[in-house]
């Protein structure tokens, strides 16, 4: 009678770790699912801005693809003046997205949240990245900074899809 007891325990614990499991891999595929509207292969043009103002302007190329069974976004942003190697992913424990930057200068790990159907990416209170579809199916990437008390725009990267 014990041994059967026990025995009902144990598959109820393996049962709820299982359920657990299960719950935490489609919470985070969900999540990274919400990105889908960042895939493909872009080419556009890259524009770096002083005082709200177009200081620098180049061509983008920008290859974005899910790796490792969809746990990660993997971007590999080219322009003339940045190469930057980002990975995306979701952490269930911390119920966030952190964006990886990689660059020749560094590594770095920013939060971000899906909101409204983009990804804003939080460097710190006082610089933010959006990137998100635009309506001609294209797709941008844009960063602002708080400048004497308002958001400024600092870079804008726009995009259209190669295939």
């Amino acid at each position: 009678m014990r041994n059967r007891k026990a025995s009902k325990i144990f598959y109820f614990i393996v049962l709820i770790f299982l359920y657990n499991s299960v719950f935490a891999q489609n919470l985070k595929q969900e999540k990274m699912e919400q990105l889908n509207f960042m895939i493909g292969e872009w080419v556009g043009t890259t524009k770096v801005y002083e005082n709200g103002v177009v200081a620098r302007q180049g061509s983008a190329y920008e290859n974005i693809s899910y790796d490792l069974d969809k746990s990660i976004l993997v971007i590999e942003l080219n322009t003339e003046f940045l190469q930057l190697h980002t990975i995306i992913n979701y952490d269930e424990k911390d119920q966030k997205y952190y964006y990886y930057r990689f660059s020749k200068g560094g590594a770095a790990r920013y939060p971000a949240e899906y909101k409204d159907g983009q990804l804003i990416v939080w460097r710190d209170e006082k610089t933010r990245f959006f990137f998100s579809r635009t309506q001609e199916g294209g797709f941008q990437e844009y960063g602002e900074q708080i400048i004497n008390r308002e958001w400024t725009k600092i870079f804008e990267d726009t995009f259209k899809n190669t295939q």
